[in-house]
């Protein structure tokens, strides 16, 4: 039910879409999932829920498989990790070549799906506001409240990475009974207003106990974590400051640091044990995670091969390697599309110190061993080198965090688990951010040290607490998780970083880069009013 509401709701989306959306317009919705029929009730609205989930979680599809909302192209999650101080292409796939050499245009693909996805959302989300004022059939008087807080988290949500990657966008809260062609661009400050104002009511009417939702389900912590972003964006650190507090202090989380779940007897450590399959949810213990996406293998509503391809990306092509077969303890098939860059992970200990849990072999896996037992070469050590990691992007060190095989099918592509959106440790991350956005250098340690002692590496000192080191912890704790360029976008550090990090992508970035362009598209159908494109486009 979750797809089929998904593209009841998608069919609705004309007036924001970037084609003009005339095979929407030729929609007729007569089915039982029209929205005049689908909201009149408490059992509609959750219905409509799902598509919202069903469509936030398309931001990591790539081809389909009845997603309800799809990029068309291999790349959308690696084009934010990529031009920033991370990784280097491997693979050079069509679609990220141009985020790496930072070629984009307003005609490249993945720059018109973020924004069509991102607007889809929106719409799905206003669609929900429109009618639950419409309707008086709740089961429970609070069930207005309830799906208004999902719809106004879901739309805050979409903004987010609008204003992000675009800057200026159109600010829309309503759905748009006519076809539109004069949509103008709203100043971000205004748009993170609009934010904060959506997700406020989200902390004040989701429900608080997070052992009282199904499993994936979002709740005032998810909303106040992201609320916690949203005022960094904005600049106001006290308020940002106290959104973080809120989440930490609730009693409903804390950072794991006994180990848990389904392979606890198994070799590992707590780190390891956050990224085990089926140990993502509080169900198995995990008291960490805030918001979960589901997309757990062969479950209905989970995950398909075309979705959250993060594993392909950052694990080395060593199938290709004489003496290795695909393994399922090796993660499975990878594509090497990003390539982790030597400072940050290094051909050693990288910028880990010593003891630190995050750099422990369960984690980063530095040795490699042929595994291929119809060969001479079965158990020796593979050794890495400049060619295997920068040349043939075959052997190099691997985040162990996004291995994933299954052994019916090694050479599946997606990822098939659960995605940790929002846990503890960022958020004591922004916590950290916050105050050193109020000078508060000895409360900023305090908060990152509170991440650092889980990992079992030293504290660090006030000397030592800057920008620069947290975002080097955010490496260190969240590296592939986070979405990299909205954190430099944000802390302000993406052309210093890249230009300093990355030797492939820095020489070419320029001070615009650090937004996208406006898809050539939305400005061409736009002919009602100037919709100016971002500078360094035209």
């Amino acid at each position: 039910m979750k797809n089929n509401i998904s593209k009841a709701i998608l069919a609705l989306f004309v007036s924001l879409s970037a084609s003009g959306c005339s095979n929407f317009l030729d929609e007729e919705l007569k089915s039982e999932l029209a929205p005049n029929n689908t909201y009149t009730s408490s059992y509609g609205f959750e219905v409509g829920s799902a598509g919202l989930y069903a469509e936030a979680r398309s931001e990591y599809n790539t081809w389909g498989e009845n997603s309800a909302f799809m990029h068309n192209a291999a790349c959308p999650y690696e084009a934010l990790q990529i031009a920033t101080d991370l990784a280097t292409m491997g693979t050079k796939d069509g679609s990220i070549q141009p985020f790496g050499y930072l070629t984009l245009t307003p005609n490249t693909g993945i720059v018109g799906s973020y924004w069509n996805w991102a607007y889809s959302l929106i719409a799905g989300a206003n669609e929900m506001l429109k009618y639950s004022e419409l309707n008086t059939n709740w089961d429970k008087s609070t069930d207005k409240a309830l799906y208004q807080a999902e719809s106004r988290f879901f739309r805050a949500y979409a903004y987010r990475t609008l204003v992000y990657l675009y800057g200026d966008v159109p600010y829309v809260d309503k759905i748009q009974d006519q076809f539109r062609t004069d949509f103008t661009r709203t100043p971000k400050a205004e748009v993170i207003s609009h934010m904060i104002d959506d997700l406020t009511f989200a902390v004040e009417n989701l429900p608080e106990n997070p052992d009282a939702v199904k499993v994936g389900k979002l709740t005032k912590w998810a909303a106040e974590h992201l609320l916690s972003e949203v005022y960094l964006m904005k600049g106001d650190y006290a308020k940002a400051g106290k959104a973080a507090e809120d989440v930490i202090n609730s009693g409903h989380f804390h950072l794991m640091d006994n180990r848990f779940g389904g392979k606890v007897k198994d070799k590992g450590d707590v780190f390891s044990d956050l990224f085990v399959e089926n140990n993502q949810n509080r169900t198995s213990g995990n008291m960490e995670s805030i918001w979960v996406m589901q997309f757990e293998y062969n479950t209905t509503g989970g995950g398909t091969n075309s979705d959250d391809w993060t594993r392909r990306a950052w694990e080395p092509k060593y199938s290709e390697i004489t003496g290795f077969v695909l393994a399922d303890s090796l993660g499975g098939r990878g594509l090497a599309q990003l390539v982790p860059m030597k400072w940050w992970i290094g051909e050693g200990s990288g910028f880990f110190e010593e003891n630190d849990i995050r750099n422990s072999e369960y984690n980063i896996k530095r040795n490699w061993y042929y595994n291929n037992v119809k060969t001479n070469l079965y158990g020796k050590k593979a050794d890495i080198t400049d060619a295997t990691w920068f040349t043939t992007f075959r052997l190099y060190p691997a985040l162990t965090k996004f291995f994933y095989g299954r052994p019916e099918n090694l050479s599946l592509t997606g990822s098939y688990r659960d995605r940790m959106k929002f846990r503890l440790a960022e958020t004591y991350l922004l916590l950290c951010e916050t105050r050193l956005g109020l000078k508060d250098i000895p409360g900023a340690r305090e908060a990152i040290n509170v991440v650092r002692r889980r990992a079992h590496t030293r504290e660090i000192t006030d000397a030592e607490m800057t920008m620069d080191f947290l975002l080097d912890e955010r490496i260190r704790e969240l590296v592939g998780e986070e979405s990299r360029r909205f954190t430099l976008v944000r802390t302000g550090k993406l052309l210093e970083r890249t230009r300093k990090y990355n030797s492939e992508s820095g020489p070419a970035m320029r001070d615009y880069h650090v937004l996208w362009p406006v898809p050539q598209s939305i400005i061409d159908s736009n002919t009602g009013a100037k919709f100016p494109q971002n500078d360094g486009y035209q």
